[in-house]
């Protein structure tokens, strides 16, 4: 009885001193998708297309808010550049961002708005979800939705 009582505070010891540790990994993951989320959009913001593709993964799949599927780099230059009308940007506003150290993987969801160049206020928005990968030791974003709903 006294074995398995002593095994069962070992284990329960290791367990506390395993996730403060395993917490501050994925801190500094979090930091690190967050920080690359606000260069992200200061380059959408300067209208910097090449930047902001350095954040996403080769082969990136996006769902516009209007619900078009695009896939890779390549593709979302093609569109980004046929759209008609007026300049805008877009800002992407974190809510939650949960990372799995085993996979490499985060998720990240949030608030989208886009406004007209030189403008402060939002003309649509909604809500988005991303999945983040790490590679080579950098986050990138892997996939993103977005979806349009009513400003707020």
């Amino acid at each position: 009885m006294k074995i398995s009582k002593v095994l069962l505070f070992l284990l329960f010891q290791g367990f506390l001193f395993w996730t403060p540790l395993d917490l501050f990994g994925q801190e500094a993951d979090i930091d690190q998708i967050k920080a690359q989320r606000e260069a992200s959009n200061a380059a959408l913001r300067n209208f910097d297309e090449e930047l902001n593709s350095s954040f996403l993964t080769d082969d990136v799949l996006i769902t516009t808010g209007g619900g078009t599927l695009l896939s890779g780099k390549d593709e979302l230059m093609k569109y980004i550049k046929s759209i008609e009308g007026p300049k805008m940007y877009w800002i992407r506003t974190p809510e939650e961002i949960k990372v799995n150290p085993e996979t490499n993987l985060a998720w990240e969801t949030g608030t989208w708005k886009g406004y007209f160049e030189d403008s402060d206020n939002p003309v649509v928005g909604g809500n988005y979800s991303a999945q983040w990968t790490k590679k080579s030791g950098v986050w990138l974003i892997q996939s993103q939705l977005f979806v349009t709903l009513p400003l707020q």
